[in-house]
């Protein structure tokens, strides 16, 4: 979710330590921990709650989307023309361009 690496875990440990001193830095952590779980907690909730009153089913509605991602234009694009690479000219007679990966709109 987040991309912290150990440096910037280092720096905010140091900044933590120089506001709120060691005596209350541990409170001061489980507090942010506590607040954290509640936030994310009332996420969960909200986003059920939200589910339940439109009585949409997250399931049915993902399967749709899927079902929905083969009329990508790029898809069907290389559903028509195959995987056909035609000759490059910069690459002289006899030769052909170098293969290109078919577009796969599930990757991106």
């Amino acid at each position: 979710m987040f991309d912290v690496g150990i440096g910037e875990i280092a720096i905010l440990a140091v900044i933590g330590l120089l506001i709120f001193g060691p005596e209350k830095l541990p409170k001061a952590a489980a507090d942010a921990a506590r607040m954290l779980r509640n936030l994310r907690a009332m996420a969960t909730n909200a986003r059920q709650d939200l589910v339940d009153s439109a009585g949409i089913d997250v399931g049915d509605t993902k399967k749709a989307l899927q079902e929905f991602s083969q009329y990508h234009p790029k898809r069907l694009m290389s559903d028509l023309l195959g995987d056909d690479t035609p000759a490059d000219p910069k690459a002289g007679p006899g030769r052909s361009a170098s293969p290109t990966p078919r577009f796969d709109p599930d990757a991106t």
